[in-house]
């Protein structure tokens, strides 16, 4: 069956990511409507899919022939598109930022989950070919994950990017995700983070640096804990394209009870054991936009509500808010995993 879609927001990634991922999913997504705050852009994208272009998000989420809304790109109009489909009653793909107030945010989340809705937050790390094929071989080669080392390098954010840039709460979304992947992998809850950060200016938000170590919860003695590593930086200034792409890790190293795998999202995975190397061939894969859609699709169609999405931001989110208690201190705080 056909979900017809509303479209809010656009972004840098509508041409290269998401126009091809709704054209390859026609058969299961319709676009009737798309709102994006340059008009232009929106009157185009609408022509290019037979859609119309509207000017308020309210109106369209209201719509007859709309089911659920896709919004994909922040807009000077924050979340009010979200709680907008929680009033209309429709369901909600978001890859927007979050609210760095936690009451806004906690207002938000309650909306969501007091509408009764299907909603799902786009976590591209863990719906990666790549993430997907390592828990098929944690478990069938692997084993349990103990050690995990997870990395992400970029270069100096321009003002322009960080006013684009993808937030959640406070924190960077890539910070975000990356615990979320970390969980994701290990499969269990951390129960304590330790957590340093760098930054020019003491007072500044926008830290160059961080680094937190998450110990994860193990068995009754204590004795199959794991653990993740995971530093984040942006303090390589843009101009000096060589150095960012010198010599960077992999972007999660995971070390088994049996081998260990070393992952580039969103396709490569190679891994080692007693037998050797093996490179796992996943270029033919659907790509992870498509697969994050399809994944949208089917919890929208099912009727048991899915929610799993907005729990794993909710945790992260605690997670971040114990590290920033740790930098603070500078002691192991624990998480709250209530």
């Amino acid at each position: 069956m056909r979900l017809g879609v509303a479209i809010v927001g656009l972004g840098d990634r509508w041409e290269a990511q998401y126009l091809p991922a709704i054209r390859s999913l026609a058969d299961r997504f319709e676009v009737r409507a798309i709102c994006e705050q340059v008009s232009h852009r929106a009157s185009r994208a609408a022509s290019e899919l037979h859609a119309e272009a509207v000017d308020g998000f309210r109106i369209m989420s209201g719509r007859m022939d709309v089911d659920a809304v896709l919004c994909l790109a922040d807009q000077w109009y924050g979340t009010a598109p979200i709680l907008a489909a929680c009033d209309a009653g429709k369901a909600v793909y978001s890859a927007a930022s979050l609210p760095a107030c936690r009451h806004q945010l906690n207002h938000l989340f309650s909306r969501v989950e007091s509408s009764g809705i299907a909603f799902m937050a786009e976590l591209s790390r863990r719906h990666a070919p790549a993430t997907v094929r390592l828990k098929e071989l944690i478990a069938t080669q692997l084993g349990r994950p103990k050690m995990l080392f997870c990395h992400h390098r970029q270069p100096q954010p321009s003002e322009h990017a960080k006013r684009s840039m993808r937030t959640a709460g406070n924190d960077n979304w890539d910070l975000l995700e990356m615990v979320d992947w970390c969980r994701y992998v290990v499969n269990n809850e951390p129960t304590s983070v330790v957590s340093v950060r760098h930054a020019d200016d003491c007072q500044d938000d926008n830290s160059d640096y961080q680094m937190m170590n998450l110990a994860f919860e193990g068995d009754k003695d204590s004795t199959n804990r794991a653990f993740a590593q995971i530093s984040y930086g942006q303090y390589i200034p843009s101009s000096w394209q060589e150095a960012v792409a010198f010599r960077p890790p992999a972007a999660l190293q995971v070390a088994c009870e049996r081998g260990i795998a070393f992952i580039d999202p969103p396709t490569n995975l190679v891994w080692f054991d007693e037998a050797g190397r093996h490179q796992e061939a996943l270029d033919g894969e659907r790509p992870v936009d498509e697969s994050m859609l399809l994944q949208f699709h089917r919890s929208t169609m099912s009727l048991v509500r899915r929610m799993g999405s907005l729990h794993d931001i909710t945790r992260a989110l605690q997670i971040l808010d114990a590290a920033a208690k740790s930098q603070q201190t500078g002691t192991r705080v624990k998480t709250n995993t209530n």
